[in-house]
């Protein structure tokens, strides 16, 4: 069984639209905090990475909107990678307020060169660190 990551964070005010739920658009800023959260643990800070020569970009995103959160609640984003490719990497993350379903979705990111923008091989370390939170989706 895969390792799964997840991330915790509260709700703000300022996310929430006038129907009181967290506006669409924070979900993918959301999601590229946990996915921060998630190098920072399993690799190491994201900087060093691209320091490394390696930088990670979204290639495709889709999030699917079940329920909405509010305001002070607990939103928990789990990380799910199902797929580790040659040069890419996919994300399925659940966002959930306890048992409820708020959002779920796919991130395709594609491993770039920082200096050129050109696509390259995902890095050894990386793929290492990454490989046991993995698993077929």
């Amino acid at each position: 069984m895969a390792k799964l990551f997840t991330h915790r964070l509260r709700v703000r005010y300022s996310e929430c639209d006038q129907q009181g739920v967290v506006f669409n658009g924070h979900y993918l800023f959301y999601y590229d905090v946990a996915l921060t959260e998630l190098w920072r643990e399993v690799i190491e800070a994201y900087a060093s990475t691209v320091e490394g020569g390696a930088d990670l970009v979204v290639a495709e995103a889709r999030i699917l909107y079940r329920l909405g959160a509010r305001f002070d609640e607990l939103l928990d984003i789990e990380m799910p990678i199902t797929h580790l490719g040659t040069t890419s990497m996919i994300v399925r993350p659940v966002f959930k307020v306890g048992e409820r379903l708020i959002a779920e979705g796919e991130v395709r990111h594609v491993f770039v060169d920082p200096a050129t923008h050109s696509k390259k091989e995902m890095p050894t370390p990386v793929r290492a660190a990454l490989r046991p939170y993995t698993s077929a989706g």
